[in-house]
């Protein structure tokens, strides 16, 4: 079996790369050492590449927010809205609510229901 190596057949380099892996300038393979570019200039020396927002002084960290509370009366008004909701639509159909059985009993239950799911949207 033949042995593995990074380079192409009969160790030919592939096309475009150096040995050291990265690609050179046209027809000129690349050198090992390349100038180095100080981090301290602003200008263009670093465009295109990603500087970590913390490195280049655009990072704002996030503010602590403040923890938001429901009032103890918030719960007891979402069980006290859904349960009445649940009981005005059973006792319509019971026909224990004065009247007959009525249309307006039902949307009353329902509206009572809305409002225990709505309410309860807000709760922190």
């Amino acid at each position: 079996m033949a042995s593995k190596s990074s380079s192409g057949p009969g160790r030919a380099q592939r096309k475009g790369r150096s040995a050291a892996g990265r690609a050179g300038p046209k027809g000129a393979p690349a050198t090992k050492s390349e100038p180095s570019r100080s981090s301290s200039s602003k200008g263009g020396s670093r465009v295109g590449r990603y500087t970590p927002p913390e490195v280049s002084g655009r990072y704002t960290p996030p503010q602590p927010r403040k923890v938001r509370r429901s009032p103890a009366w918030h719960g007891v008004a979402i069980l006290v809205l859904l349960i009445l909701g649940v009981l005005m639509i059973l006792l319509n159909y019971l026909s224990v609510l004065p009247g007959s059985v009525s249309g307006w009993y039902l949307v009353g239950g329902l509206g009572l229901l809305l409002a225990g799911f709505l309410v309860a949207t807000r709760y922190r």
